[in-house]
């Protein structure tokens, strides 16, 4: 067998490999940096940050690769050089930590004719920004929504192509037609019975955070009112309107048609952007973003152009030079409201739904914001951010210190005191309100659920203790938190199968279509699973009912971890009283591509039953996975070379090895064809990322000329036609309406307008577009430059992609063992843990 992960290279045999390894070093260097999902011509930081050209294992016996076909040797140069091609424009460092210093944060004096204000160089997307860090990063934009412009709309001579439009995310634009929803189902239930007030027993500071909130959305008071004074009393739900409009219908999950310019617009906002020494790239989507108006907008206010994604800081600064002159400054109402909003919006790519107040303060003033109090109260004012205060409750009236009392956003920090300082968040509305209509709702499935005693029955015939344990504490609750591996998918599925058995509407809903697919076989019924995004758009599903609420009276979500703060509220929202929610899914795996941590606040707030897997995950997979879930590295036992590593000495060994490894190998040594071979490394740019491996292996598996957009037909390509969404298929073919796919026997149409921002290449993926998905064979792949990507997290999904095999590219010594052992998931800062806190739920702990 072969066992993690190494030491020093041995020799190298002829066929399968074997190597033995030490125990962990924890004092490895290592720092967490999960993947994001690339954008079109996104650049990488150069170089091998660790282990590059350096001895990387220990092994004896064989190795899967033929060692004819290994190269004698690999330079440095060759392996470890990353793509400068695509190198970070004019040193730029806003990859740091919000309120972390940025040396090259530019203030409102970069001229006009500057390179970064004239050119708007905008090669400074970060690949690997991790969807859980705290890092308020330029992360990949593959993850945005598509048609939007990534930093590389923004070229050096102003010449690039216009990116497609941006548009209201599904997401979005759905929980606004649900809230309409809402309220008329609850206006038609109240002529009926009295309802269920979802929300009514808050209390303590959710409480007081909601009303505040409320407050500040109808206008009752200044969003600076709740800095130097307590949040009003909790609010009731507002009565629904007279005459609600209709809900909008489902917005189609896959491909939604971009928003129509008029070309008076474009002309006038071409106009603008040239006075300021901006490229007229920006046109299109700057009019996608700010709208019909935005000629005038970016005249009256040139820092609106920060809402265009790509833009940095100091090119809007440039812009708005030339056109205001002397007239601006750093300190500038109108720059330093638009630097608050472009920190949540970055903070929001990151994971984070809101951030510490004092972290936008210092990140202000790192940007030559002279008084960081003051910018932050005039952003809250002109509704750019939400406050929310966070902690222990203010102190009565008198007892506070008044030459301590908060300015700004800050609150007094009374070192004389027992009591904990309140930490104050600062959000954008739509992830706040998205969270309060997520709790709210958990709240009111748990309270309208009554226990059902007639699933006795089918509790004692459940296939494992683990399921019966399942459907007995799901005939119980409203709300049940269900986690476990690969293995534990069995119970949800045994759960959704004896509730269809006792007459009930039943569905299980999964991330991707791949696992959809293997829900349904477990079930033994095609018509019990769906994509969760087939079903929110209506493309999938029981569809609704006369209320407008799925017809469902059971719905168990896989993949859960995947669910973002959004898209939880838009199907909660959707679900109506009575009906029965169950969120399975594995706690180690990395988060959810999009901001919020719905599943990790839920296990973490308690608010309902929870129950955990008794069901291990079989072989020697399972037994390393699982390992690797509780921060150990263990050499595990693989007689059938189930587990394979295959050291590399750079980075250009790394992709040779991995295109033998699936073309050749694999393939040769367990009848796993290259199409069902998934190849899954930390980033997308270096020498050994996704693009140069899905270039190498293109060349090997499906040569041609790209004729179709730089694809061919038969292809692998993964396409995203919604943020966090990476829909892996093959190329058919393509014609005037656009580029054919096959997406898991589900025809695609991708218009050729899109394909450049929605459509890559798909031997290789990152980890965060393999999440959710598994293919008989994945190989893993860790070149030295990967070392400060790796966290436990990264390296736990990554490695739990292969069913029958697994083979790990072993570049990065001993970064691998100390991630596994010391780098945790990261934190994001989000509200919905105390929001769900503050919920009464008597049967939580039961």
């Amino acid at each position: 067998m072969t066992a993690l992960p190494g030491e020093t290279p041995g020799t190298v045999g002829t066929d399968t490999p074997q190597d033995t390894v030490s125990p962990p070093d924890t004092g490895a260097e290592g720092s967490a940096h999960a993947d994001a999902p690339e954008a079109p011509g996104a650049t990488e930081p150069p170089g091998d940050a660790a282990g590059a050209g350096e001895p990387a294992a220990e092994v004896s016996g064989t190795d899967v690769a033929a060692a004819e076909d290994r190269p004698a040797e690999v330079s440095d140069a060759e392996g470890g050089q990353a793509d400068t091609e695509d190198g970070p424009a004019d040193g730029d460092t806003e990859d740091a930590p919000v309120g972390s210093p940025d040396a090259d944060s530019a203030p409102a004096e970069v001229s006009a004719g500057s390179p970064d204000a004239e050119a708007m160089t905008a090669d400074a997307e970060t690949e690997d920004a991790s969807a859980g860090s705290p890092d308020v990063a330029d992360a990949d934009a593959e993850d945005a929504p598509v048609g939007s412009p990534d930093a590389d709309a923004v070229t050096a001579d102003g010449g690039a192509e216009a990116p497609a439009v941006p548009e209201l995310s599904e997401a979005q634009a759905e929980l606004a037609a649900q809230r309409e929803l809402r309220e008329r189902i609850e206006k038609r239930k109240a002529e009926k019975t009295a309802p269920i007030a979802a929300g009514t027993g808050l209390s303590g500071t959710a409480a007081e955070l909601l009303a505040a909130v409320r407050a500040v959305e109808s206008g009752e008071k200044s969003g600076t009112a709740f800095f130097d004074s307590p949040a009003p009393a909790p609010a009731t739900r507002r009565p629904a309107p007279a005459a609600p409009q209709p809900p909008r219908a489902p917005v189609p999950a896959a491909a939604p048609a971009p928003q129509a310019a008029s070309p008076e617009a474009l002309d006038a906002v071409r106009a603008v952007l040239v006075e300021g020494g901006a490229p007229e790239a920006l046109a299109r989507p700057a009019v996608g973003v700010l709208g019909e108006q935005a000629a005038e907008l970016l005249r009256t206010d040139p820092w609106q152009l920060l809402a265009v994604p790509g833009v940095r800081p100091e090119q809007a600064d440039g812009f708005a030079r030339a056109l205001l002159g002397a007239g601006c400054g750093p300190d500038d109402g109108r720059r330093t409201a638009a630097l608050v909003g472009w920190l949540l919006e970055r903070a929001a790519l990151q994971g984070h739904t809101a951030l510490d107040a004092g972290a936008v303060r210092a990140a202000l003033a790192e940007r030559a914001v002279g008084d960081p109090d003051a910018a932050v109260r005039n952003a809250v004012e002109e509704g750019v951010a939400l406050v929310f205060q966070e902690g222990d409750e203010p102190a009565p009236d008198g007892e506070e210190d008044e030459e301590g009392a908060a300015d700004g956003a800050g609150l007094a920090e009374d070192a004389d005191t027992d009591r904990e300082p309140a930490q104050v968040l600062l959000g954008l509305d739509r992830y706040a309100l998205a969270e309060e209509s997520l709790a709210d709702g958990l709240a009111r499935l748990v309270n309208a659920c009554e226990k059902a005693a007639d699933w006795a029955e089918a509790a004692a015939a459940a296939p494992s203790p683990s399921a019966a344990e399942l459907i007995r504490t799901t005939a119980a609750a409203g709300l049940v938190a269900h986690s476990g591996g690969e293995a534990a998918r069995a119970e949800p599925a045994a759960l959704i199968a004896a509730a269809r058995g006792l007459g009930l509407r039943a569905l299980g809903a999964t991330h991707s279509e791949d696992g959809r697919r293997r829900l349904a076989a477990a079930v033994g019924d095609p018509d019990t699973a769906v994509t969760l995004a087939g079903l929110l758009s209506g493309a999938q599903g029981p569809g609704r009912d006369e209320d407008g609420a799925l017809a469902l009276d059971l719905l168990v979500v896989l993949d859960a971890p995947q669910l973002d703060v959004e898209n939880a509220a838009v199907l909660v929202e959707a679900l109506a009283d009575g009906t029965r929610l169950v969120l399975s899914g594995d706690p180690g795996v990395l988060g959810s591509a999009g901001a919020g941590r719905v599943f990790a606040d839920v296990l973490a707030a308690r608010a309902c039953p929870q129950v955990v897997s008794r069901t291990p995950d079989p072989g020697p997979i399972g037994e390393l996975v699982s390992g690797i879930g509780i921060g150990e590295l263990h050499q595990v036992d693989a007689p059938g070379k189930e587990v394979v590593i295959v050291p590399v000495r750079d980075a250009g060994e790394a992709v040779h090895r991995t295109v033998q490894l699936v073309a050749d190998s694999v393939p040769r040594a367990f009848n796993i064809p290259a199409e069902e071979t998934q190849v899954i490394t930390v980033g997308h740019g270096g020498a050994a990322g996704t693009r140069a491996l899905n270039e190498a292996l293109k060349q090997r598996l499906n040569p041609g000329p790209g004729r179709f957009g730089g694809f061919d037909p038969g292809d692998r390509v993964v396409h995203v036609p919604a943020p966090g969404r990476a829909v892996p298929g093959v190329v058919r073919s393509a014609d005037a309406e656009g580029l054919r796919l096959d997406c898991g026997g589900v025809p695609v149409v991708v218009p050729q307008e899109r394909v450049e921002s929605s459509v890559r290449h798909g031997w290789a993926l990152s980890a965060h577009q393999a999440a959710g998905m598994r293919w008989p064979a994945a190989v893993v792949v860790l070149p030295g430059d990967a070392a400060q990507g790796l966290s436990r997290p990264w390296v736990y999904t990554a490695f739990g992609r292969g069913e029958r095999h697994l083979s790990v590219v072993h570049g990065v010594d001993q970064a691998l063992p100390h991630a596994v052992a010391q780098i945790p998931a990261q934190q994001r800062t989000t509200r919905l843990r105390p929001l769900l806190e503050a919920l009464p739920t008597p049967d939580a702990a039961s």
